[in-house]
């Protein structure tokens, strides 16, 4: 079994190893690409995200700049990710649709030891996030590895999302945790807008 291997096992890997010196180059040039577009170039926004990522929905926003390891990413329909989005995806990270993603928010996979000997070896290990669809991650979060964030949930600004989160919720923090129940009365309407 090949440290790639192991990485995508989510088991013990050596990531110092050569083998990823090239997934890595080419990850950095495809963002080196994407944020050197103009903005109206949709197509070649489109045709880098096909290229670089695992699954690309339709009618996907992903503003620039992006920072972005491997390209391990599922993003589904109409979700929109707002600037300076960071994503260490040496596990899948895996984005629903209809979701809002806010300006500096970041999704690590990868963790490292916490002895400084392992740490300085390279061991380290990957787990997978899963945005679930219809969830809000306001402006400056930070997800760590193998988090679930339940579907419709809201995640407040500055928060560092440590454990799942469940389905309709509004959470905050430093750690991260459910403050509320999203409800009918958290509905807002606009005159003249069908209900």
């Amino acid at each position: 079994m090949t440290d790639l291997d192991r990485m995508e096992a989510g088991e013990l890997y050596w990531g110092f190893n050569p083998d990823f010196e090239q997934p890595l180059k080419r990850g950095q040039e495809l963002c080196f690409r994407y944020n050197q577009l103009s903005p109206s170039d949709m197509a070649g926004k489109r045709r880098i995200m096909e290229t670089f990522f695992r699954k690309v929905g339709d009618n996907i926003t992903l503003h620039a700049p992006i920072h972005i390891d491997l390209g391990n990413i599922e993003i589904g329909d109409s979700t929109i990710i707002n600037f300076n989005f960071v994503a260490l995806d040496e596990a899948l990270i895996s984005i629903g649709s209809h979701c809002f993603i806010g300006p500096n928010c970041s999704i690590y996979t990868v963790t490292h030891s916490l002895c400084y000997e392992d740490r300085n070896m390279g061991l380290m290990t990957a787990k997978p996030v899963v945005i679930s669809d219809n969830c809000w991650l306001c402006g400056n979060v930070s997800v760590l590895p193998g988090v679930t964030i339940g579907q419709g949930s809201v995640i407040g600004a500055g928060s560092l999302v440590t454990n799942d989160i469940p389905a309709g919720v509004l959470a905050y923090g430093n750690p991260c945790r459910v403050i509320r129940s999203i409800t009918d009365a958290d509905r807002q309407y606009l005159e003249g807008v069908n209900k």
